[in-house]
């Protein structure tokens, strides 16, 4: 994690690498709950797509909200190379963001938490960077299944961003766009602070609670 390539400015579509035409080998079912990653789901579920930094840390902070997460899935998305792999993403040189995949239940987890905890788990305001992580994806992103919660992810972004200033942060520098092709990451990296509990996580958030949801704490 710390000696990629340091990357801050995006490539455009014809400087990016070419990967391939089919997906990479990821795992097949859940380290945890052994549910299968690429479903079939139950009916009734929706699924949310987050970037806030490395996705080990990321991954964990979602599956540790529990009940009515039904898995979380690590991978890349928002950028031009096709099913690329962890070494061209950290070379600067696909577009892609590090992000993760939460599929979830909304009659017990409204998308509402999902953001709570998205916000409050990193600091939004960093730019092409969190922590000592730096580069293009390492960006704060959501990335949007539907206009409901299009209209739930700006809300939020304009509420914490007045909470931030009052503490002294600067703008928010979160990207907020409909959900491009999501690629699932290697094997290796799914449910990876699970497999090595003492691994690397660089997430740390601004300590700056988002207003959104009434009686939804913390995570």
């Amino acid at each position: 994690m710390f000696f990629q390539r340091k990357k801050t400015a995006l490539p455009e579509a014809h400087e990016a690498l070419p990967g391939r035409a089919g997906p990479i080998a990821t795992a097949e079912r859940h380290f945890l709950n052994k549910r299968p990653l690429a479903g079939p789901y139950p009916d009734g579920l929706q699924v949310a797509v987050f970037g806030l930094g490395c996705f080990w840390g990321a991954e964990r902070k979602f599956w540790q909200m529990g009940e009515g997460v039904w898995i979380t899935a690590v991978g890349y998305t928002a950028g031009f190379t096709p099913n690329p792999t962890y070494e061209e993403v950290c070379s600067g040189r696909t577009g892609h963001n590090e992000v993760v995949k939460v599929v979830f239940d909304p009659a017990v987890l409204p998308y509402e938490s999902l953001l709570k905890t998205f916000w409050e788990s990193h600091d939004p305001t960093q730019g092409m960077r969190q922590g000592n992580d730096v580069g293009t994806q390492y960006r704060s992103g959501i990335y949007l299944q539907d206009e409901a919660q299009r209209a739930v992810a700006e809300r939020s972004r304009a509420d914490y961003q007045q909470a931030l200033q009052q503490r002294g942060y600067g703008p928010i520098t979160t990207e907020i766009v409909d959900a491009p092709a999501f690629y699932d990451a290697e094997d290796y990296h799914q449910q990876y602070l699970a497999k090595n509990p003492a691994g690397y996580c660089g997430l740390g958030g601004t300590g700056v609670s988002c207003p959104i949801g009434v009686g939804v704490a913390a995570q």
